[in-house]
């Protein structure tokens, strides 16, 4: 079965106290976040991690706090989350080659990741039959990952031991409705098993 796994806005911004818009607890799932992505590279599984980059003045931060400034500390990933043949793809429209790329950094200046234009054409180019999904915050960034996942009609697994959440009830309310919706929930060591 092929599969495709999602690194949802780990960044320093959102996963380490000091962070702009620090996630509780975020920075604990980082040792799984890694051991999700490494895996990945090792099975050769593609990994496409969406990373928020912002302009100063996005309109996204009419709603958020600053955040994930373009080519500010708080914009990269952390280190042990990054693999090494990796390939940013910007959120406007560009001819996109996944050739020998273990990790795509999908640019996006809105919380939905399906905002980025070249996210339809990855997918249908990885004509994946699995969709692994994990990161922050689970009720914003991550459900909107999740559930248009799910849009695709494929199997769509949420890794709870690596997400946290802001809200831990709506958090609670978001995985109730994705699994009624056909999600599946699982954990980083029964994906890497």
């Amino acid at each position: 079965m092929s599969i495709v796994f999602f690194d949802i806005d780990t960044q320093i911004d959102f996963v380490y106290p000091a962070g702009a818009l620090y996630t509780p607890g975020a920075e604990r799932t980082l040792p799984a976040v890694a051991a999700l992505n490494r895996y990945a590279a090792g099975h050769a599984i593609p990994l496409i991690s969406t990373m928020d980059a912002h302009a100063e003045d996005d309109a996204e931060f009419q709603q958020w706090p600053h955040h994930c400034v373009v080519e500010t500390v708080g914009q990269r990933k952390p280190a042990n989350t990054l693999l090494e043949r990796r390939l940013i793809v910007p959120s406007e429209r560009a001819g996109v080659s996944l050739a020998g790329i273990q990790q795509i950094l999908l640019e996006k200046q809105h919380i939905d990741c399906f905002t980025n234009r070249n996210l339809a054409s990855m997918l249908a180019a990885l004509d994946a039959e699995r969709f692994v999904v994990y990161g922050v915050v689970t009720e914003v960034c991550v459900k909107c990952a999740a559930f248009g996942l799910l849009k695709t009609g494929k199997r769509v697994e949420i890794v709870t031991d690596a997400v946290r959440c802001l809200d831990e009830k709506e958090a609670a309310k978001v995985l109730i409705e994705f699994r009624e919706q056909g999600g599946h929930l699982t954990t980083a060591a029964n994906v890497t098993r």
